[in-house]
């Protein structure tokens, strides 16, 4: 059992004990000597501190965003879900996140709606639940919960791990992220995601140490959270797990004797946690049994929760298929191997990686300790499976990584701070790097969303788009700006459908709406959404089409990731002058996106 895990004893963050080169160990500094008593003396008050910090920066998001693309259709199915106790109309997702945020809206009135097409559902929903703000808030707050167990997984791994000290820093450095607080404070399957596979992934590691009944039955309750809150964990655990193994065994091999032993002993173990994962699931789909037959074979038999199964066939045949998505000036369906490294390169702050690089640093000096590279196994394994995937449109699908990220990075803190030998030094150096990170985030509340670091410029669109940037959430500060401006109507290229602009106009406080020519502009002001302009008109009329015309000019002003364009009409052609071009223009009106 020793031969394949490492004790606490062994991977305690001690400092002094720490390779930093050539075999010397680094003398005490200022973290050993000062900053490390006082994180573990205080270690429980600074952790609930920061995560309160962090909740209260959330929900003061709630109603200033507006909802984002996929938020309308999560709580069509939540309510589906309680209110009717079947899961039919999307089962692309698990029921997970999207039952905790619909609990809110339900007690407070909202009920599904029957109508033919799913998008009317959703739109329904929310519209006809009696106060829109209030579901808008209900909804996302369901999401908080997510959160705070992910706060308590990267607390949980630093503390068991590293050490108290450790633990208040990576606690610090998570609810910093600018891609963690956004997709915490949206009601959405990816923090769920990310809470869920870190706890399935520590409760594995605790697992290894201690293969008893109590950690056994919560290695399959996360696991089967996991799996409930989406489907990529079915790839993320399950590489994980393999590639934590292989670095235990290469580390501490047992011989295949001792390998056979081991896993003797843990097979009745092993067993309980699928039997308790697989529990979890059916009870996720309601207890559900439908029927199927078996592959080869005319025999119909019943089947345990059908809706997982369509679920899973409905994600590989979407990733078969591909996605419209956009990176680095272009539009592909199919996908890039580096379009996660590149998200992640101009998305993370660049303080934060900078302690990554040296929490890395950290981890392989003292590689022979299986304890230091389980966060980076989990990192790359994730990272790994992510790159092989043809669905390409947002950083939120690799949610967990940055559980793993925040515990490599507290190490790099951690030792830059034992590296220093006075306060000055340390303020001038990690504290330079954490108020850095502070503020290049802060700025940008309450729309996370929009967060680029400085490697992406000033057009952080010709980047990315879609949920990394531009994803609805604007269209508040758009109907404030507007009405500043004394616009009544103006006209939006976005990725709504034309028969939801009742509900924009209604919700946000909108001017009217009026559709876009991509041919030529008509006069007054025009929005355009990046994520459209980049990548939904391609997936909706190919590849072949011409340039807009406002992809030759410069917007007037930006609000948030919108691009605003003023037209006066003394500037436009007379269109008596040009009947070809009236003719593209009515054409371009009249085709729906």
């Amino acid at each position: 059992m020793e031969s394949l895990t490492s004790t606490r004893a062994d991977a305690k963050f001690t400092t002094p004990k720490i390779k930093f080169g050539a075999g010397l160990s680094a003398p005490s500094g200022f973290w050993e000597s000062h900053l490390a008593p006082f994180f573990d003396k205080h270690f429980l008050i600074l952790c609930l501190c920061f995560i309160g910090i962090a909740c209260a920066r959330i929900i003061s998001t709630y109603d200033a965003l507006s909802l984002t693309v996929d938020e309308p259709i999560h709580l069509a199915c939540g309510l589906e879900y309680i209110a009717n106790h079947v899961y039919r109309l999307e089962p692309s997702q698990p029921p997970l996140s999207r039952s905790f945020q619909s609990v809110g809206p339900f007690l407070a009135g909202a009920r599904p709606v029957d109508l033919p097409k799913r998008e009317d559902v959703a739109y329904a929903d929310i519209a006809q639940s009696g106060n829109v703000n209030r579901t808008i808030f209900l909804m996302r707050l369901g999401t908080l919960p997510f959160f705070l167990l992910a706060c308590t997984v990267v607390c949980g791994w630093a503390w068991h791990a590293f050490g108290k000290a450790v633990a208040v820093v990576a606690v610090a450095l998570y609810t910093l992220l600018p891609t963690v607080l956004a997709d915490a404070g949206l009601a959405t399957t990816d923090t769920a995601l990310g809470a869920t596979v870190g706890a399935a992934f520590l409760a594995a590691i605790i697992w290894a140490e201690k293969p008893n009944w109590l950690w056994s039955i919560l290695l399959g309750f996360f696991a089967g959270l996991a799996c409930l809150a989406k489907f990529t964990a079915l790839g993320y655990l399950p590489v994980t797990v393999v590639l934590a193994l292989v670095v235990s065994l290469a580390t501490r091999w047992p011989g295949w004797r001792g390998l056979v032993s081991l896993a003797k002993q843990r097979a009745v173990m092993i067993l309980l946690s699928a039997g308790v994962a697989s529990l979890v699931i059916w009870a996720g789909y309601l207890f559900s049994v439908g029927s199927g037959r078996l592959p080869f074979t005319h025999l119909v038999v019943p089947i345990p929760a059908p809706e997982l199964l369509d679920g899973i066939r409905a994600n590989v045949e979407h990733d078969h298929g591909g996605h419209g998505a956009y990176l680095l000036g272009q539009f592909r369906m199919t996908g890039w191997w580096y379009y996660f490294p590149v998200a992640l390169a101009v998305k993370t702050p660049i303080a934060f990686m900078v302690f990554l690089l040296l929490g890395a640093y950290v981890c392989i000096v003292n590689r022979r300790v299986p304890t230091y590279l389980y966060p980076l196994v989990f990192i790359l394994g994730i990272l790994f499976l992510a790159m092989r995937v043809r669905i390409d449109i947002g950083i939120r699908h690799v949610e967990p990584i940055y559980i793993g990220l925040s515990v490599v990075a507290a190490l790099g803190v951690a030792r830059l701070l034992e590296w220093c030998r006075t306060a000055v030094i340390s303020a001038i150096t990690a504290g330079g790097l954490v108020a850095w990170m502070v503020i290049s985030v802060a700025v940008y509340h309450p729309d996370y969303l929009t967060y680029f670091n400085g490697f992406a410029g000033k057009h952080p669109e010709n980047i990315l788009v879609d949920s990394n940037y531009d994803w609805g959430q604007d269209l508040r500060f758009l109907a404030k700006r507007l009405h500043e401006l004394h616009v009544s109507e103006f006209s939006l290229a976005s990725s709504w459908e034309v028969k939801h602009d009742a509900y924009l106009e209604s919700w946000y406080g909108l001017p009217a709406i009026k559709r876009v020519s991509d041919s030529s502009p008509s006069s007054g002001w025009t929005v355009v959404s990046p994520t459209y302009d980049k990548a939904t008109r391609f997936t909706s009329n190919g590849l072949g089409m011409a340039p807009p015309w406002y992809d030759h000019i410069a917007p007037t002003e930006r609000v948030g990731a919108l691009l605003l364009y003023y037209t006066p009409a003394s500037t436009l052609p007379d269109p008596l002058s040009s009947p070809a071009a009236v003719q593209r223009d009515q054409g371009a009106i009249a085709t729906p996106r």
